[in-house]
């Protein structure tokens, strides 16, 4: 095949780029051999060009309800009235007492949550999520308010809390529209649930104040003055302690009578949930009531004998475009990352739980989406920050919803609220909201049990929970969020960068009935055991750490794969943060188990390198021990675990891969790749020199005379496998293993560094034995050279056999086994199957 000038080449000349060295692999094109060619920078650019479909399907993901809404039915109606009304009647008293948290008046906490429950159905994937006014979020926005008022006492509150949630809105859609919902995925559950502590004690402790009526408390300060100052404040309770501690005893009390009737009488537990699940509109009720006559006939709410909520406006008393000046954002923006993680954490963490027990997948672009169109919208009718509930979804998946249309009927419960029950909320006491907060965000304390899981999971990941706790009580829940992604991020990449690599040996594995096994190792019906495994050829070979810290069974025997050959398996990938490591681990432990080709290379003392220079004056250099290591044959790397290199991980591979050939002169030392899965992986290790056959330059017309037996087993064994085509399926016969197939190479290994060749013709084609005929095992293999012949006729057993991998690249492998036997026969060593 002549070669042509591109323009790509034309273009690296005149930049004065050298041209590549071009792979001849024209030997290959015209045999019908299955070859690799790397993917291109126009191949990437087809794999994110948008299509026609990609573009339709993009937008059918934007409406999710229209995969389910013309199914709707009769059913699934009353399924979601019950669970929007159930959750309407908990979502009116916890919206107006969380727009307190937010330093807003409670009416706001009621537009907020209206508006999410009215949007979020046609953007969801998830049927159980409720997005309204939450106590993290509201406490959260209430700091901001306080923070941004000290400076600019101008701005009204509502103001400063609506502009805050378009702003956020509308980057939570950008985020969501370009699809970067896989952002959330770096925030892990430990940095949620600390989080999720650290507010609700802050939250709790800061309502205390209000439950017991303990006046000239700051509840914005931090939580251990908070709780400092509400003890020594003790002494000046009032009136609301009353109210406020029999509504919280009432709360609990109602939740855990109806679980114990629940539990023993099975046939009404959905009867006792409800029950349970309304006790805030009993609680709220009850106290309206205690309070209207107590404070009957007065029309200010400052002569109540304890705090009431006061007057609550009818309708949307604040709808209107959010102000967007200069001023007001410039104010709050160093405010807007902590809104949009807390908005993110809630909503995503709260979505994907539910999901995961209701036994659906949430899309987390989709769901920024929805909560950023939610936020954008809101604050056109006084809505401010709103992210997904924990407590109302649970409440909406337990009540049975069926799909998110369930929220339109929330929403119609807030809207009558807010024009036809306004009048009766000036009576409610401020401590029985209190109680309400407090009660509800106890749930979001992590319990001991699962802080115990962590610990057994993961003990550093603990140290960052309880760090993010007590930076959380003693600053803020702002700089709580900011230490445990911090921290998290820092273990990551810690994790990464000292990810341990293995030294990996063989040994042979058989199956056995657990029974069968047990005891074995103290010698009960031990030899019975090995006599009826060895019977059996079925068996195979695997590779452990040599090490043994993979808590394999010390007794089992795990020996080197071959004297000069070395398996590294990577642990968490390859890249420019780990690459050092592992490399010099490589380095270090082959320096240790090897010695160098050239023994006497440096003859004079003075010629030897600083770094190893050799015994001291008077002791012999070529000592016995020395003499006895084998020499560098070969380097195998499992990359299972590698997904992409870079370029600084590249260069290191072909840094080692020059010192191990400068160590190994005249020799040179074979690399060969074991599960490369990525293609662009494959390309970065070819662009680097490795993977392809250095001796490809052997004569076309020696390559073509395949009936030539010792031409045709030239070369590196590559992998081959039974064609995908019918007729070959239904020819190739399924059989077991023999132990000859799958016998250890270690078994056959030479004393010593290479030992002499054994005798063998065909031995390096795998072959099985079924019924008395010869088949193909599993992955079979066959030298480069011939493997385009074998493949097409099938030679001795009649069967068509077809590269797994391009043969072309004969040094990437299908797996370890593979490429073991492929190191082993380039030392010059045949192996013979028994």
């Amino acid at each position: 095949m002549a070669s042509t000038t591109t323009a790509g080449d034309r273009i690296k000349k005149f930049l004065g780029i050298p041209a590549d060295e071009k792979l001849d692999d024209t030997a290959y094109y015209d045999d019908g051999s299955f070859v690799e060619s790397e993917p291109t920078a126009q191949d990437f650019l087809n794999e994110i060009r948008p299509t026609v479909q990609g573009t339709l399907t993009y937008l059918r993901e934007l409406f999710p309800f229209i995969n389910w809404i013309f199914h709707y039915n009769l059913t699934w109606l009353l399924g979601d009235f019950i669970a929007g009304v159930t959750v309407g009647f908990v979502v009116v008293p916890q919206g107006m007492a969380y727009a307190k948290l937010a330093n807003l008046p409670p009416e706001y906490g009621l537009y907020t949550s209206f508006v999410g429950f009215l949007l979020y159905w046609a953007f969801a994937t998830s049927k159980d999520i409720t997005i309204g006014a939450v106590a993290v979020m509201s406490t959260i926005v209430g700091n901001i308010i306080e923070n941004v008022q000290k400076e600019h006492p101008s701005f009204e509150a509502g103001d400063i809390a609506r502009t805050l949630a378009f702003i956020c809105g509308a980057v939570l859609l950008f985020l969501g529209l370009i699809r970067f919902g896989f952002v959330v995925e770096f925030i892990p559950i430990v940095a949620i649930s600390a989080f999720m502590t650290g507010s609700a004690i802050s939250i709790a402790s800061g309502q205390v104040c209000t439950l017991m009526g303990i006046p000239n408390i700051n509840s914005r300060e931090e939580t251990y003055k908070v709780i400092i100052n509400t003890l020594k404040g003790l002494p000046n309770t009032h009136l609301d302690a009353a109210m406020g501690l029999t509504a919280l005893f009432g709360l609990y009390f109602i939740r855990w009578f109806c679980t114990k009737m629940g539990q023993r009488y099975p046939r009404q537990q959905r009867t006792w949930f409800f029950v349970s699940t309304l006790r805030m509109v009993f609680i709220i009720i009850l106290y309206i009531l205690v309070s209207w006559l107590v404070n009957r006939g007065i029309k200010d709410s400052k002569k109540a004998k304890f705090k009431i909520l006061g007057t609550v406006p009818s309708g949307f008393q604040h709808k209107g475009a959010p102000r967007l000046d200069n001023e007001m954002l410039s104010a709050i923006s160093g405010d807007i990352p902590t809104t949009i993680l807390v908005l993110l954490i809630e909503h995503i963490a709260i979505s994907k739980s539910f999901g995961r027990v209701n036994n659906y997948i949430i899309n987390p672009s989709q769901e920024l989406v929805a909560i950023g169109f939610t936020n954008l919208l809101g604050p056109f009718l006084g809505g401010y920050p709103a992210t997904g509930s924990f407590s109302r979804t649970a409440i909406k998946a337990k009540a049975g919803v069926r799909t998110p249309l369930a929220g339109i009927f929330t929403a119609v419960l807030v809207l009558l609220a807010l024009y036809a029950l306004t009048s009766v909320f000036f009576y409610i006491p401020n401590s029985a909201l209190a109680a309400m907060i407090i009660h509800a965000v106890g749930d979001l304390i992590t319990p001991p049990r699962e802080v115990y899981k962590f610990w057994l999971t993961s003990p550093l990941e603990v140290i960052i929970f309880f760090a993010g706790v007590f930076v959380s009580i003693f600053t803020s829940i702002e700089n709580g969020i900011y230490v445990t992604v911090a921290a998290s991020g820092a273990v990551l990449l810690w994790r990464i960068a000292k990810s341990p690599g293995k030294f990996l040996g063989q040994t042979e594995i058989y199956t056995a009935p657990r029974e069968l096994a047990r005891g074995s190792g103290s010698g009960k019906d031990a030899n019975g055991l090995t006599q009826s495994l060895l019977q059996k050829s079925e068996h195979h070979t695997a590779f452990l750490s040599l090490d043994r810290d993979d808590l394999s069974n010390p007794e089992l025997q795990i020996s080197t794969p071959w004297p000069g050959i070395f398996v590294y398996r990577f642990g968490e990938g390859l890249n420019y943060v780990n690459s050092a490591k592992h490399l010099d681990n490589l380095t270090i432990h082959v320096f240790k188990h090897t010695r160098r080709t050239e023994l006497n290379k440096f003859e004079k003392l003075g010629d030897r390198p600083w770094n190893d220079p050799g015994p001291r004056r008077g002791k012999a250099f070529l000592t016995d021990e020395l003499v006895a290591r084998p020499t560098l044959r070969a380097i195998i790397l499992d990359f299972s675990a590698v997904n992409c290199i870079d370029v600084t991980a590249a260069q290191a591979l072909a840094d080692l891969r020059n010192q191990f050939d400068r160590y190994a002169h005249p020799d040179k030392v074979e690399w060969h790749f074991a599960g490369v899965s990525n293609r662009w992986t494959k390309r970065a290790l070819v662009a680097s020199g490795f993977g392809v056959d250095l001796s490809r330059s052997v004569a076309r017309e020696q390559t073509d005379n395949y009936k030539d037996q010792e031409q045709t087993h030239q070369g590196p064994l590559i992998a081959v496998g039974p064609s995908r085509s019918a007729t070959d399926i239904e020819a190739v016969a399924v059989g077991t293993s023999g132990s000859g197939s799958s016998s250890s190479i270690d078994g056959k290994r030479p004393e010593g560094e290479g030992g002499a060749a054994t005798a063998g013709g065909d031995e390096d084609v795998e072959k099985g034995n079924v019924n008395g005929e010869n088949t193909v095992s599993a992955v079979p293999t066959a030298s480069s050279a011939g493997a385009g012949a074998l493949a097409r006729s099938g030679t001795a057993i009649g069967k068509k056999l077809v590269p797994v991998f391009g043969i072309n690249r004969p040094f990437f492998h299908v797996d370890v086994a593979t490429a073991l036997k492929s190191a082993v026969r380039s030392t010059g060593v045949v192996v013979a199957d028994e």
